[in-house]
Order: C-alpha cells, then structure tokens, then sequence
C-alpha cells in the first residue's frame, strides 16, 4: 500500500494535463437507488463518513495544519451542509483538499489547485466527471437525503481513457457525498479513499 501511495503521490506531481478527455457513459441503470450498486466496502465508506473526518482533522491539526483547516472555513465543517444539493450541469472549476494521512508516509494536508470539472445528464442519471488532472474521478450522483446526494464511481489516472466499472477494482472505486455549502459552492467528500489520505474534499465552483 506504501508503494501504491507514493506512486499516485508522484503521478500528481507530474503536473495536470491541459487536454479535455472523453467524457465515460455511464454504467448504471436509471431505476437503481445507490444502496443496490454500491459494494459492501462502499456502504461502510459512506456509513462511517463523520468519523473519517474527524480522524481526519485531528490527524491534520496535530500536524501543524490546524491554520490551514481554519482557512478554509466552511469547506470542511462537517456540519455546512445545506438543503438541496442538485449541482445544476455546465463546467465547474473544482479543486481537491486531502486530510489526513492514511498510514502516516503523506502530509496530513494537501490543498490542490483548481481543475475542470464537469456535470452533465447522461442516460437519465446526473454525471460527475473531473475533466483535467493526475488523478480524476468519474462517477454517477443518487439521490439520498435534502441535503446530500450520494457519489459511486472509479478513479482515473494519468493519461488513461479506458473508465474502470464500478464494483470491479476495489482500488479504483470511490464513494461520497455530494452537499451544498452555499448558495453556488458544492462539495464532494469521499471518506476513506483508498490511498494517501483519511479524507478528500472536492470543491465545485460553476464556471471555467
């Protein structure tokens, strides 16, 4: 797992790549609510979502990055949450944060620039796909509660086109929340990601 992790750790370091890539189809019929697609592995992910951030604070704090934390206000309360988290489709600007580290061989807190980002309707289920980066998650939204939705998906790396299927490569699937946290900011929060990190937070802003 060390080695896993530093070798996504280098992949990032090599840089963004500027290029759109082909936008995956998605996978899953339009009737399944997201407790019949997610794997056992994924339920527990989302199940022990409040606890993996706070893991994830308390690791980063007692790290030195308890300024950093304060920075970012709302973006990673735990508790921000507002009512209706539909992201509308169009191109976002959305960065990822990382808290926390996993085995204790990454910082506790890595804050990423901006990347694209893109929500679409596809095949009658909303599409979250991150358009630009090393590593770019691409999943479906479910609806959950009025105040978040549920994100399943696969992780893509560097230059790959190919979309992993979801359920296959436990490595490679992701599990989240969808919330807002203002009137035009939303956030994706993955617990436990499989590598580096106890906690990402993905921000989404609309626009280029």
């Amino acid at each position: 797992m060390r080695k896993m992790a530093a070798a996504l750790a280098l992949i990032a370091a090599l840089g963004a790549c500027a290029a759109d890539r082909p936008v995956p189809q998605a996978v899953h019929p339009t009737h399944l609510q997201w407790r019949e697609v997610a794997t056992e592995a994924d339920r527990s992910r989302l199940r022990n979502w409040r606890t993996a951030w706070v893991e994830a604070l308390d690791q980063a704090r007692a790290n030195g990055f308890g300024d950093d934390i304060a920075k970012e206000g709302i973006l990673l309360d735990p508790d921000a949450a507002l009512a209706n988290p539909g992201l509308p489709s169009g191109t976002y600007r959305c960065r990822t944060v990382k808290v926390g580290s996993r085995d204790g061989g990454t910082l506790a807190y890595v804050a990423y620039p901006f990347f694209r980002c893109r929500i679409a309707q596809e095949n009658g289920r909303t599409r979250l796909t991150k358009l630009t980066g090393s590593q770019r998650p691409v999943g479906t939204l479910y609806p959950d509660t009025p105040r978040r939705q549920v994100f399943l998906g696969t992780l893509q790396l560097g230059d790959e086109q190919r979309l992993f299927q979801y359920g296959i490569d436990r490595d490679r699937d992701m599990a989240g929340l969808v919330e807002r946290i203002d009137e035009r900011r939303w956030r994706l929060v993955l617990p436990y990601p499989r590598f580096e990190s106890t906690l990402d937070v993905i921000e989404l802003l609309p626009g280029d």
